[in-house]
């Protein structure tokens, strides 16, 4: 690993053409690859030899962009999948198992949170969600025996909340678990959750790091800090596995036996793997993440200090402004920088915020977030609908919240916009 700053990182990590190769990162789009005998091929499933074997594993293409991530975050390696969601699914599904639960935070995308309450629960394993204002002595009760691993958002997604990484970190290793955190919102630009205690870290890479709304994906990356064997609740990774010849993944891939699990098994065997295509377009967005991240927290900042004195809107929740209960934590794990989405309430409740996004122009309403385009949407009404009115609030989400996801456009076009649309509210 160099000493490259993170602005160089996302230009230069990853592919590394040599002499007389193509400068761009190739587009590797084949499904499979040729080898000179079959013992060599053996070696592969026999995961004794480095390569490629089949593209719903591995693949060039991918394996450059997973070196990038890796590299961004601070990890010994990364593995990216289909989807955010399937990054989510196979960071958990990786160590736990029918009677097994974890701890997460209620403050999390509301996808996420049924991923994990519902079609978790119809597999067997238990979520056990941390509220806030919870104590420790409180969220230590919540730990048994068949505690896997602690879930939290950087940026919760729409609450906006800042996780306290080091905090869950340190209740986490108490009970010898491992701290896994959505890093999606912050991206390495403004955060490194391994920094701070966190021991895997998961994206949905169709946000900021795609930066452009054109391809759906995911990562996962590894810190290669945790311990798996001195834990002692992971036989996963500790004792042999049958379905490749008994290999121990401690003991064979040492730092990076989480992630390498992952791989050889879950995209094995379940199947999400990200096309080639999609990694060669998600490469052009990091690229650009570091220089794009600055202008939408500029933006969010001056559009988050525009609605917070509007006499038409209730409440302004962006980490950065200082009369933020956030902001302390947003200072201490963002270096006082956040992402460009803006969380708010405009008077007059749930009709109120959805005459004010029929009436904006320049912002779009999209079931989407984080893209170079300003976008809008109403939360309960629409990404967290399926959600009890109890997890709504405890997920911080309102029927007056509106979320704003500020793009890189310029500042006064996107001030006017917001300007017109609130003239229109009663």
């Amino acid at each position: 690993m160099n000493n490259y700053k993170i602005e160089t990182k996302c230009i230069q990590e990853g592919y590394k053409p040599e002499n007389g190769e193509a400068r761009v990162l190739p587009i590797y789009q084949s499904t499979t690859y040729k080898y000179e005998s079959g013992e060599h091929l053996g070696k592969l499933f026999d995961l004794t030899a480095p390569g490629h074997m089949y593209t719903r594993i591995s693949n060039p293409t991918v394996d450059y962009v997973e070196q990038k991530i890796a590299a961004l975050e601070g990890g010994v390696g990364a593995m990216m999948v289909s989807s955010g969601q399937a990054a989510s699914t196979s960071c958990v599904l990786n160590i736990a198992n029918t009677g097994d639960n974890f701890v997460c935070s209620s403050s999390i995308y509301g996808g996420t949170t049924n991923l994990f309450a519902v079609t978790f629960k119809r597999l067997g394993i238990e979520i056990r969600f941390v509220t806030p204002g919870m104590t420790d002595d409180e969220i230590h009760a919540l730990f048994d025996d068949r505690t896997r691993l602690v879930f939290g958002e950087t940026i919760a997604n729409p609450a906006l909340d800042v996780f306290d990484i080091e905090r869950f970190a340190a209740i986490a290793h108490s009970h010898n678990v491992p701290l896994v955190v959505d890093n999606t919102f912050a991206t390495p630009v403004f955060c490194r959750p391994f920094e701070f205690g966190a021991d895997i870290v998961v994206h949905s890479t169709t946000k900021y790091m795609d930066g452009h709304a054109t391809v759906v994906g995911g990562v996962i990356v590894d810190s290669g800090k945790f311990d798996w064997a001195a834990a002692g609740k992971y036989p996963e990774l500790t004792t042999p596995d049958e379905s490749y010849h008994g290999v121990i993944y401690t003991e064979q891939f040492g730092a990076a036996a989480y992630i390498t699990k992952a791989r050889v098994q879950l995209l094995r065997d379940l199947g999400m793997s990200p096309q080639p295509m999609a990694a060669f377009i998600l490469n052009l967005g990091l690229e650009t993440l570091a220089l794009r991240m600055e202008r939408h927290f500029e933006n969010g900042l001056a559009v988050a200090k525009y609605l917070e004195n509007h006499p038409k809107v209730s409440w302004v929740n962006f980490p950065a402004l200082q009369s933020s209960p956030e902001y302390e934590k947003c200072k201490k794990y963002l270096d006082g920088k956040t992402c460009g989405v803006v969380s708010f309430g405009v008077k007059g409740g749930r009709e109120a915020a959805m005459k004010f996004m029929d009436s904006l122009s320049l912002a779009n309403i999209v079931v989407h977030v984080a893209d170079a385009r300003t976008s809008v949407l109403h939360p309960a009404s629409t990404t967290h609908r399926q959600l009890t009115d109890e997890q709504l609030v405890n997920a911080g989400i309102g029927a007056d919240l509106v979320r704003m996801s500020v793009g890189i456009e310029h500042i006064d076009d996107i001030i006017a916009d917001l300007e017109n649309a609130l003239s229109k509210v009663d």
